[in-house]
């Protein structure tokens, strides 16, 4: 997960220091306000050791098992809240300074019968590879290094990966939809202010969301189809688009169908120097356009060149960077152990200042989704273990859902899960008999 400063903070270091101390103070208040308002849920230590922990992902087969992705470019595999010593999977060649390495999991819809599973990570120049691999014959908890299959965005005798024209805003996300295609979060190709405009540029696959289908034979000289519904197959942008205007897609969700959710796509795209968004999008609502550069979150940025399109889709919810600097999307609980309340209610944090909140989705009759009741967690959250630096959030085969508290350091890293209180039995009290 990058550091704070690399989201477009370049203030000197003192200055830079007098503003944390400001937010700092500004977050306590809200923190004391938060505990008063909202009690019933706090975080418990799940399971800790791990470096630059970024993913917290369900193995789809095996309800007791999870995997944790660390930035430096191993898969670890936990089995009933225990990580056992050797990796589902370890990269080398990759690039891991500042906001890139291994940065995404997700395992095929299919993985039960296919084994197929899908990384994304920074290669030792620095771009994004996409890679398929399958489980290993004789361990389901270990997969086979030699099954590897880089995705050819350039075609098949072009090299295997999408070229980034700098070090930051990479994306790294990677999730299935409720249709079964492979969403691919791409960054703006990094800089500051994207200056090569590529989130509004349609023949490159940076600052977009990309959907590709990846259920084909092992075989297929790139690994992927287009789905021939693409909203821009048959035109002059590149065909794997979804969706325009995107900064850094850091992470995101679908709220999951098959718990009763919508299938909605909620993205937390980090921002500049001011606003940080969070994107709404309901099912099947490909070809939106979400601004970036002219817009950052919800006010003008850059207004030199026109948009690839219009009309663009103004966020659902934005805050200034006097609250945070670096949105994590979260997903929209779904789960059954916490108060009944919480069901349709969208987590999501702040990496810069380790804040979390959630907030209502409502949906409407056209599919939109309404934003409502934003409560902060953080102080409620923090009562049994701190949840540190959020740079990802999970959900287990139950619906449960997890902090990764990055840390920053060798074996600091720590996977929280999000738990109801359990009310203290009164002081006087007298057991009959």
């Amino acid at each position: 997960m990058p550091e704070v400063s690399s989201y477009g903070i370049s203030q000197p270091g003192s200055e830079l220091m007098r503003r944390v101390f400001v937010v700092t103070i500004c977050a306590l208040a809200l923190l004391v306000a938060g505990a008063r308002a909202q009690s019933d849920i706090t975080a418990m230590l799940y399971a800790s050791g791990f470096s630059r922990p970024v993913a917290f992902v369900q193995d789809p087969v095996q309800a007791n098992v999870q995997y944790v992705v660390e930035q430096g470019g191993t898969i670890r595999t936990l089995v009933n809240r225990t990580t056992l010593a050797t990796p589902f999977l370890t990269l080398s060649g990759i690039s891991t300074a500042g906001e890139q390495g291994l940065l995404g999991l997700a395992f095929a819809p299919d993985y039960a019968a296919s084994g197929r599973f899908y990384v994304n990570f920074t290669n030792a120049a620095g771009h994004t590879v996409v890679a398929r691999f399958v489980r290993s014959a004789g361990n389901a908890l270990v997969a086979d290094p030699n099954s590897r299959f880089d995705l050819r965005w350039n075609g098949a005798g072009n090299p295997a990966y999408i070229t980034q024209p700098f070090a930051n805003h990479n994306g790294g996300n990677l999730a299935f939809g409720p249709e079964g295609y492979l969403y691919i979060g791409m960054g703006d190709g990094g800089s500051g202010g994207d200056p090569n405009n590529n989130a509004q540029t349609g023949t490159t696959l940076l600052g977009k969301m990309l959907r590709v289908d990846v259920s084909v034979p092992d075989n297929d000289p790139i690994g992927y189809r287009v789905p021939a519904n693409n909203p821009f197959v048959s035109t002059a942008y590149r065909p794997e688009i979804w969706a325009f205007g995107y900064r850094n897609p850091w992470r995101y969700s679908f709220d999951d169908v098959q718990r009763g959710g919508t299938g909605a796509l909620i993205v937390g795209d980090v921002g500049q120097n001011a606003w940080e968004e969070i994107d709404y999008e309901p099912l099947a609502a490909g070809g939106r356009n979400y601004g970036w550069r002219r817009r950052e979150g919800a006010h003008d940025y850059d207004l030199s060149l026109p948009a690839a399109y219009l009309p663009l889709t103004e966020p659902i919810y934005n805050y200034d960077h006097t609250v945070g600097q670096a949105v994590t999307g979260g997903f929209v609980y779904r789960g059954s152990i916490l108060p009944a309340t919480y069901r349709g209610r969208y987590f999501f944090a702040d990496f810069g200042q380790g804040r979390v909140w959630s907030s209502l989705i409502t949906p409407t009759q056209t599919g939109e989704g309404t934003w409502s009741g934003l409560v902060e967690h953080t102080a409620a959250l923090s009562t049994q273990t701190a949840i540190g630096l959020v740079s990802s959030f999970g959900v287990d085969g139950d619906g449960e859902l997890y902090i990764l508290s990055y840390g920053g350091g060798v074996g600091d890293g720590r996977i929280l899960k999000i738990v109801p209180v359990v009310p203290s039995a009164p002081r006087n009290f007298r057991v009959v008999r």
